[in-house]
């Protein structure tokens, strides 16, 4: 039976980099694969799956309003998985989706993204990829005091955390910081959240 996958982690936990390496091991079996990732993700040039590594591929873009069931009912391909990236900007509806996909298609979906926000507040997408995959997978990251990097802190110009603002504002190294807890709450003034 197909499953519905989420693996996320916090960020340089090399999501992307493990999300191109499925889709090669795919191809190189003689399977097609469909790689999505967010259309608002243009840091590496719109529909660029990305890794800090430096590989990238082509893929198809997903916004809210984005039919992934309708996407693959138009298209003739058949495809051995579905691989998509940045999948914390997927919306509830999507997930379902991707969910009804595995399920009644019987085509694995590949999930990979970040868990929380800035201020450690789920994205829906997220939320929605907890509840639903068949399978989860927390994959590993470092935080500077070398404990195992669970959140991500949003950054100003001068490299001082951001306690307010919308939910998403796209950014790589210069804009976020992977960090444990205890450092994450430690860079914050905790009082600005009572």
């Amino acid at each position: 039976m197909a499953k519905l996958y989420f693996r996320y982690a916090s960020m340089n936990a090399g999501k992307s980099t493990y999300a191109l390496q499925v889709a090669h091991n795919y191809e190189e079996q003689g399977q097609s694969v469909r790689m999505f990732t967010a259309a608002m993700d243009d840091r590496y040039g719109m529909g660029k799956i990305a890794s800090r590594l430096g590989i990238q591929r082509d893929a198809e873009c997903f916004d809210p309003e984005f039919n992934f069931e309708q996407a693959l009912s138009a298209s003739q391909q058949i495809v051995a998985c579905l691989i998509v990236d940045e999948a914390q900007f997927l919306t509830p509806t999507q997930v379902r989706q991707l969910h009804r996909v595995a399920a009644l298609q019987g085509i694995p979906v590949l999930c990979y993204g970040l868990r929380s926000d800035f201020l450690g507040e789920p994205f829906p997408g997220a939320a929605c990829l907890l509840t639903l995959a068949d399978s989860i997978e927390e994959m590993k990251s470092i935080c500077t005091c070398g404990r195992k990097a669970t959140m991500n802190l949003r950054v100003d110009a001068q490299g001082r955390p951001v306690t307010h603002g919308a939910q998403v504002e796209i950014g790589g190294n210069d804009r976020y910081r992977q960090m444990c807890a205890k450092c994450f709450y430690t860079a914050l003034d905790t009082s600005k959240f009572i």
